[in-house]
């Protein structure tokens, strides 16, 4: 209220001034009434001022904490710029010590896992001295080798004291040369047989071998290394037409994209049979990523019969509509977990009819993000599919947003590390024991999990933030990121098909962009059968040559040309070192988590 005094006969308002009260007294309270009508509209102006202030206050603070996630977000930004991308978590040995009793069940499940831990270490070590042993560093005997003899200086070749030297051997060093490939041309003698007596006879001739382009121009060899070039090695066409330039042969690039082309169309039967081969599994692994299609002015021939054809059209009118000459399509892989076998498939948008239309018909677990379109495809399969949330999908959220509460962050990385290890020890395991394993060890973690996400502990973490996102998402998947406990066959998490997402990242990066739609069609089936074979360790071009030969040859058992059965009978193409590479990666990873199952059972 606005200060009132008396003062020797005198009013004073507000401790402004003095007023001089009228000797009437109706006069006297019409004076006062309006001296207290303004001072409740100064009680009002304040308190509104006040009202003001405290929601600029309250904004200014909003923005405060926004400024600071996405300055949060500018440095994780930054850190996964210009550093490894791996989310390598180191705990502090002195943080989380549980001390449990000296029961004996204590004891003996910690004795228990501490000596298996020992017992894979002691394993490695053996694996690598023989390793070690076995190394031969002389070049491979199988290559071809020519000698170069050198000579002794003319004075060396006489002894003072005896006379001419004589040979009595050599000492050979063997050093490595790179031939440059090189092209040859292939005459092919096509015979024709007439009747020397009688022309009208006729003439006959030998069948003429079919070949991939009209004339038989181009061996299965070019389409092969064409290919390999492309979508194992991420060559574009145009540097592709430097290197077969450098061997003797400059191509146009139209003449290299024709003989994909042709190849692409080869193939098509066999892309579709291993979309069925994955289909036809209890457990797919999928991920997206976009690359760029170009929009010409004309609108682009579609097949009528294709079901992503209408999408299509819709997609590209709207974008030709709006001037622009290009729009965000996608690639995406499904990788069987059952079998060695990946596909892609292209469509234009993101739009879920891409997963609902390959999915259409697939019973099973699907390994997936957190995708609407995903969530909507199960839906629809009225409990057909089951979707399954990736385990180090959700660990790196609260991996990259670690910072702003890293005690919090610390007990969660722990959990999953936890997790993990158990994991480590289960891969070796048939489905059923490592189902059951998971059971028993990693469930009650889980449930450790869902306990610390519902209790006060974080419940100051406030929602918006990157840490606060992490906690969000952990809930929200939290059904989803079980569902690996219950099926042995099922991985913890979704790498191995994220990584092959790389690929067509890292041939983005070349090839820049899709020239149609119909390109983007061939790209995904080129990339299936590239893709698979490698994934099956195999010399993709010679993979890739002998499908093409076969198919050429009318080959229609499509599942003898799938490559992990084709390996079976080509020994000689399986790049045996690239196994023993991931078994020594696996070795390794196994070994540091067993060091680190010690540590902490010690």
């Amino acid at each position: 209220m606005a200060l009132a005094l008396w003062k020797e006969g005198v009013y004073v308002a507000g401790m402004t001034k003095e007023l001089a009260f009228p000797n009437d007294l109706a006069a006297c309270h019409a004076m006062l009434r309006e001296q207290a009508l303004v001072a409740v509209a100064q009680d009002r102006a304040i308190t509104s001022q006040e009202s003001v202030i405290k929601r600029q206050h309250d904004k200014i603070e909003e923005q405060r904490i926004e400024i600071a996630k996405l300055e949060k977000e500018r440095d994780i930004a930054l850190q996964l710029a210009f550093r490894k991308k791996i989310g390598r978590y180191l705990p502090d040995p002195k943080q989380f010590v549980l001390d449990f009793d000296d029961t004996p069940e204590v004891v003996d499940a910690a004795e228990g896992i501490a000596d298996a831990a020992l017992e894979t270490i002691a394993g490695y070590e053996r694996r690598r001295q023989a390793t070690e042993k076995a190394r031969n560093e002389q070049l491979p005997a199988h290559l071809p080798r020519y000698e170069v003899k050198l000579d002794v200086p003319e004075h060396q070749k006489t002894c003072a004291t005896h006379g001419e030297r004589q040979v009595i051997g050599y000492d050979w060093q063997e050093t490595l040369e790179v031939v440059p490939p090189k092209l040859v041309v292939r005459r092919t003698g096509i015979p024709k047989l007439a009747c020397p007596k009688a022309s009208e006879c006729g003439v006959v001739e030998a069948p003429r071998p079919v070949g991939l382009v009209e004339g038989n121009r181009y061996d299965t060899s070019v389409a092969a290394e064409i290919m390999v070039a492309k979508y194992a090695y991420h060559v574009p066409v145009y540097r592709q037409q430097d290197m077969f330039a450098s061997c003797g042969w400059t191509p146009s690039r139209s003449t290299l994209l024709n003989v994909l082309e042709a190849a692409a169309h080869l193939i098509r039967p066999l892309s579709a049979h291993l979309r069925e081969v994955v289909r036809a599994g209890p457990i797919i692994g999928t991920d997206d990523t976009t690359v760029t299609l170009v929009v010409k002015d004309t609108p682009p021939p579609l097949d009528a019969d294709d079901p992503k054809a209408a999408r299509a059209r819709e997609v590209i009118a709207a974008a030709q509509a709006e001037l622009r000459g290009s729009i965000t399509a996608r690639m995406w892989v499904y990788r069987s977990i059952t079998s060695p076998i990946n596909v892609f498939d292209f469509t234009v948008s993101r739009h879920r009819d891409g997963p609902d239309l390959f999915l259409d018909g697939f019973a099973g677990s699907l390994m997936a993000d957190c995708y609407s379109g995903y969530e909507a495809v199960r839906t629809k399969s009225d409990g057909r599919i089951i979707r399954a949330a990736c385990v180090a999908h959700a660990r790196r959220k609260v991996f990259d947003s670690r910072a702003s509460h890293p005690v919090h962050a610390a007990m969660l990385l722990e959990m999953f590390q936890e997790l993990y290890d158990i994991e480590d020890r289960a891969k070796p395991l048939p489905a059923a024991e490592r189902q059951q394993l998971r059971h028993v060890e990693a469930r009650p973690i889980w449930a450790r999990m869902r306990d610390y996400l519902a209790s006060d502990a974080v419940s100051n973490v406030m929602p918006k933030e990157l840490f606060g996102q992490a906690l969000t998402y952990l809930r929200n998947q939290f059904e989803h990121l079980l569902v690996y406990l219950d099926d042995g066959l099922l991985p913890i998490d979704n790498n191995e098909t994220e990584q092959l997402i790389k690929q067509v990242a890292l041939g983005r990066k070349n090839w820049m962009f899709i020239g149609s739609v119909a390109a983007g069609y061939r790209a995904a089936d080129l990339m299936s059968l590239v893709s698979s074979a490698a994934r099956n360790d195999l010399d993709v071009f010679l993979y890739v040559k002998d499908v093409l030969d076969r198919l050429l040859g009318g080959e229609k058992n499509y599942d003898h040309l799938r490559p992990d059965i084709w390996k079976q009978s080509h020994p000689e193409a399986i790049r045996i070192y690239r196994q023993e590479e991931r078994r020594s990666r696996a070795d390794a990873k196994a070994v540091k988590r067993a060091r680190r199952r010690i540590a902490r059972t010690g």
